[in-house]
């Protein structure tokens, strides 16, 4: 058997080898701590009532095939979200649901990216981006955002990346796996590159609902609207749906280019048929539920206790430093190897999973430049989370 090429260079750490071997141990009878993928329903999220009444109430109409880029009312709901974050220059033809951001991600990637094109993604960078552009045939380029600037992109770094080839430029931005806000003055450097390259900006905003400290998000697709942004988002993570599979693309900016994109997104959906139908019921009441979202994000809601309760524990722990997340469910911590006689971020990964059963993502899965960061997923409840920083800090002192 010959597999594809495009193959070869595809990977998830989130996933890999070290998610396998947890497995292992779980089949062993140990009970593992999960911390490797951002998926709220596991540590005792609910669904909101919204939707849950919404799905009870409406299940038979979405049993048929809907409008390939998704049910207008749920178009048109996804469209005044925009619009309140300041997208003017959308309609609902400009939108494309998906089941999640990873499929519409996918769609927009395709249609595209071909043989040598290039994206230029964000490093540390969540590791769909990377994989798709491999997937599609096209290279990948890195920039890098500096910790030493609270992991803000690097605006010198992004302009050595661009080349004759590139075509698009990744941000994600509340960022996974670092969890910080981009400012608005990093963001619209971003643009004036954009502009002068003639690249499309990809904004990937599914944690923009998620802002902890009171602080504010900004759409890089409200900045301007001479540049094609596509803007990714979706209700799994701020209304813990993942399993529902709910995401959606928009396309901003400069007319004629939009229709080229439209055209070309309406091929690869058709040839999907529709995303699921039962999903997008539920995006109009999901969208209007702002109480459920904002409860968890309070100062004294479940993810500010929980990201309080894990930088609490590791300010306790010497040789581990952090900027501190003001969105999503990460921190991404810096190891200092040296002082743990540890040679990589991986090796001590596979031996806490070993010797205390918590399962981390080592940082150099998130193509980071250097090998001595990991991510922590902050979902657990406080005490859990408390317990599982506490035999980390134990795991290290006693390596």
């Amino acid at each position: 058997m010959i597999l594809s090429k495009n193959l070869n260079n595809v990977y998830s750490d989130i996933r890999g080898d070290i998610y396998m071997h947890a497995l292992e141990l779980e089949k062993q009878g140990h009970k593992v701590l999960k911390l490797n993928t951002g998926n709220p329903a596991a540590f005792g999220f609910k669904m909101p009532d919204s939707i849950k009444n919404r799905i009870v109430a409406d299940a038979e109409r979405a049993l048929g095939y809907c409008d390939i880029k998704g049910q207008e009312c749920a178009r048109i709901a996804i469209r005044n979200y925009h619009y309140s974050k300041g997208l003017n220059n959308i309609t609902e033809d400009d939108i494309f649901i998906g089941n999640g951001v990873s499929e519409v991600a996918y769609m927009i990637i395709t249609a595209l990216i071909g043989k040598d094109d290039e994206v230029l993604v964000p490093a540390p960078c969540y590791s769909l981006w990377t994989n798709l552009t491999f997937l599609a045939g096209g290279k990948v380029g890195f920039y890098q955002c500096d910790e030493l600037n609270g992991w803000q992109p690097d605006i010198e770094s992004i302009k050595k990346g661009i080349t004759a080839n590139t075509k698009a430029l990744v941000i994600i931005n509340p960022n996974n796996p670092t969890g910080v806000l981009y400012s608005k003055e990093i963001l619209l450097e971003i643009v004036d590159m954009a502009r002068k390259n003639n690249l499309v900006i990809i904004s990937d905003e599914i944690y923009d609902r998620l802002v902890l400290d009171e602080k504010q998000h900004i759409s890089i697709a409200a900045l301007a609207d001479d540049v094609t942004m596509i803007t990714m988002n979706g209700l799994s993570k701020s209304h813990c749906i993942c399993g529902l599979r709910c995401g959606w693309l928009c396309i901003s900016g400069i007319e004629k280019e939009k229709k080229i994109l439209r055209d070309a997104l309406v091929k690869i959906a058709s040839v999907r048929l529709c995303s699921n139908a039962l999903m997008q019921l539920v995006i109009p009441d999901a969208l209007a539920d702002s109480a459920y979202t904002e409860d968890m994000i309070s100062s004294n809601g479940r993810l500010s206790r929980q990201r309080n309760a894990v930088i609490e524990e590791l300010d306790k722990i010497d040789g581990i430093s952090y900027v501190k997340n003001s969105a999503a469910f990460y921190l991404f911590p810096k190891l200092n190897l040296k002082a743990f006689g540890l040679k990589s971020d991986r090796e001590f990964a596979k031996k806490l999973l070993d010797e205390k059963h918590i399962l981390v993502i080592p940082g150099s899965g998130f193509n980071c430049a250097d090998n001595d960061h990991f991510r922590i997923v902050m979902l657990p409840e406080e005490s859990e989370l408390r317990n599982a920083i506490k035999s980390i800090g134990d795991f290290l002192r006693n390596i």
